[in-house]
């Protein structure tokens, strides 16, 4: 059976099991921070579709630095051993009545973050229907739970209706903009959304 690229470490994956990260993703992350800065130390951050723990974990060591608050959510547990002493963690669906409940009990946020990703199919229109979907959600959060000049970063599947998406966040923020960080796969479709500075 032949194997996927995917299969073979590159250097984004190397880099991440040296420093310690769960998964390459970091290094995304790690360039919307240095051109946006979305978190800054003190804040209270939410991270939305965190596991296996690498933006929650770069989160921690290099944004707030300790002095702020993580809730991360995800369908799975998060993969940190141990889990950071900032870092509150739930396992559950982040959209449910019960986890929202939980999460709004941490608000509101001066980020959310999020790199949720469905399962994917193969399909691309489902896939990316899928992704849309997820998006959608994190911006009704981002509506309710975000602060004043809060920041919002979204992962989705381009033709997954992002242009939309985006209309929307430019109603909400003061910037909103795409970016597509070096340490996205060549092959891969996903894009980030990026709200600025909360209205």
């Amino acid at each position: 059976m032949a194997t996927s690229r995917r299969d073979k470490a590159d250097s984004y994956t190397l880099r991440a099991r040296r420093e310690g990260y769960p998964a390459r993703s970091v290094y995304k992350l790690e360039e919307i921070q240095q051109q946006n800065h979305v978190i800054k130390p003190g804040d209270t951050v939410l991270d939305v579709g965190a596991a296996p723990g690498s933006w929650t974990l770069y989160t921690h060591r290099e944004l707030i630095r300790g002095n702020g608050t993580i809730i991360a959510v995800d369908l799975n547990p998060l993969n940190l051993n141990p889990v950071p002493p900032t870092v509150t963690a739930y396992v559950g669906d982040a959209f449910s009545r019960e986890i929202r409940a939980q999460l709004t009990s941490h608000g509101p946020f001066d980020a959310i973050i999020s790199d949720a990703a469905p399962m994917t199919t193969g399909n691309r229109t489902v896939d990316t229907t899928r992704s849309e979907y997820l998006a959608e959600q994190v911006v009704f959060l981002a509506e309710e739970q975000l602060k004043t000049h809060g920041n919002l970063v979204i992962k989705i599947f381009q033709g997954g209706g992002q242009q939309q998406i985006l209309q929307k966040m430019r109603t909400m923020f003061s910037k909103a903009k795409t970016l597509k960080p070096k340490a996205c796969r060549t092959d891969s479709f996903e894009i980030y959304l990026i709200g600025l500075d909360k209205k």
